[in-house]
């Protein structure tokens, strides 16, 4: 059955996952600074735990009808994770364990389910452009919080605690409550693994997850932890830019063009650095395609296929699956980030990675465009009557 697709709903989702997406970011910078790098054990709970909490989320959300209680139930947990700073002694090991796990736990288990309410609630043909503002909030997001954030961690929770309590309150406020329901079909995880159209894009969004992670450890080694945080905080504000003209494309183009795209900017910009590591020009312009890749990325990969896929039925299920390269190539590069920093040449590594970047656009060769064709069309020829009117009006004046 199709769902009606309300403004209210649309926006109402759009403020649930944007508040769950920089809380989250936050969270987990204020994570690396309780736990080292080294402490793989602790590592391995949060992102294990993660993935397991989002695919359990999934389950769990075909069997709950009244969706609203569940979803406040999650950003209610939330706040009071965030609040679990204000308890922790740096210097404990069990309290680095438990918060790391809540982390986890508070942001995977509800994301499935909120990504499913803004896919039921938004128009296909105008999906990504609505998703591309969830990641404008949070480039933005990250980038202020990045730049005000005290060094005092029960500070830091009381502010995380805050920042999901409004977004609780906000998406009370605006949702209507008798409107969150879904009527698709519920489908198994493995009738999405099946989906050849899914692993199409799956693959290179893992490759892409993989490489371009496993590569940050070599840009501590060449510019400094200092500098490459810096420019880590400019790219999120190039990605939430980036985001709002991915979007626009996406929705005009369609999203395996924009993919097929963005992994070659990408390629290009590593590239580049394989030439050129050492030089702050190849920086400056990795800087701004990787910003550009990212925005493009996140508007499509995490927000928009997955949904698209979907179709008549639960979308849940894609996006539990569709995010767990996010999780494993964080652990990686934990693991042997460093060691590969340390042993191997940066002109190898970005090379290798270039490589890897243009090799992943072969599935995406192969794989379907989700935007109808019809829509893609309409929009062709709307553009070319503009066009022919246009030259119409200024061949009359001319003649006048």
């Amino acid at each position: 059955m199709e769902i009606k697709a309300t403004a209210r709903c649309a926006l109402a989702s759009i403020v649930l996952i944007s508040n769950t997406f920089v809380w989250y970011s936050i969270a987990f910078e204020i994570l690396k600074g309780l736990i080292s790098e080294s402490a793989l054990a602790v590592w391995a709970i949060h992102f294990s735990g993660a993935v397991f909490s989002a695919l359990a989320g999934a389950a769990l959300t075909d069997k709950i009808k009244n969706k609203e209680t569940f979803l406040t139930s999650w950003m209610v947990f939330g706040i009071f994770s965030s609040l679990s700073l204000t308890f922790v002694k740096t210097t404990s090991m069990l309290d680095a364990w438990v918060v790391s796990i809540l982390f986890g736990a508070s942001f995977a288990f509800g994301l499935p389910a909120s990504m499913e309410y803004f896919t039921n609630f938004t128009d296909i043909e105008n999906r990504a452009k609505l998703g591309s503002l969830i990641i404008l909030v949070n480039g933005l997001g990250v980038f202020l919080f990045g730049t005000i954030l005290p060094n005092n961690i029960i500070l830091q929770g009381l502010i995380l605690a805050i920042w999901r309590g409004c977004g609780l309150i906000i998406f009370l406020a605006i949702n209507p409550r008798h409107e969150i329901m879904s009527k698709r079909k519920s489908i198994s995880f493995m009738f999405v693994l099946n989906q050849r159209s899914f692993i199409l894009y799956l693959i290179p969004w893992t490759i892409f997850s993989l490489v371009n992670y496993l590569s940050i450890p070599v840009q501590f080694k060449i510019l400094g932890s200092d500098t490459v945080e810096f420019l880590i905080m400019i790219e999120y504000a190039l990605i939430g830019v980036f985001a709002i003209v991915g979007g626009f494309l996406s929705d005009l183009i369609g999203r395996k063009r924009m993919s097929i795209t963005g992994f070659i900017m990408l390629g290009l910009g590593y590239a580049i650095l394989g030439i050129y590591p050492e030089n702050l020009f190849s920086w400056y312009f990795y800087i701004l395609v990787d910003g550009a890749a990212w925005g493009i990325f996140w508007v499509l990969f995490v927000i928009t296929l997955w949904g698209d896929l979907s179709y008549d039925a639960s979308s849940d299920k894609y996006y539990a699956l569709g995010g767990i390269p996010f999780f494993i190539s964080n652990f990686l590069r934990l693991i042997v980030g460093s060691y590969i920093a340390e042993t191997v040449s940066p002109y190898a590594i970005f090379s290798l990675t270039s490589f890897f970047l243009f090799l992943a656009v072969i599935p995406l060769m192969y794989a379907p465009e989700t935007l109808p064709e019809k829509k893609i069309k309409e929009r062709e020829l709307r553009k070319y009557i503009e066009k022919a009117r246009k030259i119409r009006e200024k061949y009359e004046k001319a003649e006048d």
